[in-house]
């Protein structure tokens, strides 16, 4: 059965399940929407070609988002937010809306410690933001587990471990979770405290990756970096340290906050960029262990992750995306720059 068809037998399903009645039939035709786009994505697969797993079906209290497509003008006054079916709500929010934006849709999430809101806003008289960057502004980044990453400048950034440094105290309330009665009421504080800490390590990683790439984006127009395979680095020994810092998140967060910015973040090929010389192009091969580059071709010497963001810079530096900016650029400088000569009479 396709979208239109599913949502046609919504009226049918309040009279057989009349909880449904509770629910605003826009959150149900949203559900039925959501069932589309992930069977959509298990046939079709994502914009990459990508195919997801089956979805599986969800019991009534394991469905944790709900989303209002529309909502009224006006919903929300001061700190309570009115949901259709609900009622007025209390809200604290963590910034002001700006004015001029309406509120188009709304989404609640559970979560371990609490109920979060999640507003989407337009403003048609807002311009649609175009890249404005200098393309000799540019820095290659190498993320890895030594440093979190090196800059082609030659900076460094300390990765923070917070997993690492929190697993001590996960480990005490796991053994809690694991010593109490299953479906006790205990055990479920247990279970709901172990979640808090979870998310807390994974809100301090978040909040680590916005201000990194914040940072990088404040200095440099084009940040260039690698086209990792996380998936499969996770697969290998190195697992937890991959997975702890998180390079997947950051760089996702890295290309999203450029193209707000009208900035560019280009991913490279990855294929020996630590294992060639960044001054003279020779290959010298090297493992994991060994962390500083020694090139015995042009006698270049640097540490292996600043050698390796100089060569993901240099690849950057031949795409066409760039040299197509560099161009616009140049021809903008020079259109600014050009005066027209006072004629004679």
């Amino acid at each position: 059965p396709d979208y239109y068809s599913q949502k046609k037998t919504l009226p049918n399903l309040k009279k057989t399940h009349p909880w449904y009645k509770e629910i605003h039939s826009q959150v149900l035709q949203d559900v039925v929407k959501r069932v589309k786009l992930a069977f959509d994505r298990l046939i079709k697969g994502d914009s990459s070609g990508r195919r997801s797993g089956r979805p599986r079906f969800k019991k009534l209290h394991r469905y944790r988002t709900f989303t209002y497509p529309q909502m009224k003008e006006g919903c929300l006054k001061y700190n309570l937010i009115n949901l259709p079916k609900i009622g007025k709500i209390k809200v604290v929010l963590h910034r002001p809306i700006p004015n001029g934006f309406k509120i188009k849709t709304a989404s609640i999430t559970k979560k371990c410690d609490g109920y979060y809101l999640v507003l989407s806003l337009e403003d048609k008289s807002v311009p649609e933001v175009k890249p404005d960057l200098n393309p000799d502004s540019i820095v290659g980044i190498d993320v890895g587990l030594k440093e979190f990453l090196t800059t082609s400048k030659g900076e460094t950034i300390e990765i923070p471990q917070y997993y690492r440094k929190s697993q001590k105290r996960l480990k005490v309330i796991q053994k809690r979770v694991s010593r109490r009665v299953l479906g006790g009421s205990n055990r479920l504080k247990a279970i709901k405290q172990l979640g808090r800490q979870h998310k807390k390590v994974a809100d301090k990683r978040k909040d680590f990756h916005f201000k990194t790439a914040n940072y990088l984006l404040s200095k440099y127009d084009v940040i260039a970096h690698e086209k990792l395979n996380v998936k499969g680095l996770a697969k290998s020994r190195l697992a937890k340290s991959v997975l702890d810092a998180g390079w997947s998140s950051f760089l996702t967060i890295l290309a999203s906050k450029a193209l707000n910015a009208g900035l560019l973040a280009i991913p490279v090929s990855a294929q020996n960029t630590s294992q060639n010389c960044s001054n003279c192009g020779k290959k010298v091969s090297k493992k994991l262990h060994v962390r500083w580059h020694d090139c015995p071709h042009c006698g270049c010497s640097l540490d292996r992750d600043h050698n390796a963001a100089i060569n993901i810079k240099n690849r950057a530096e031949g795409q066409s995306v760039l040299k197509a900016q560099r161009l616009l650029r140049n021809a903008r400088i020079g259109w600014e720059a050009y005066t027209e000569p006072v004629r004679s009479v």
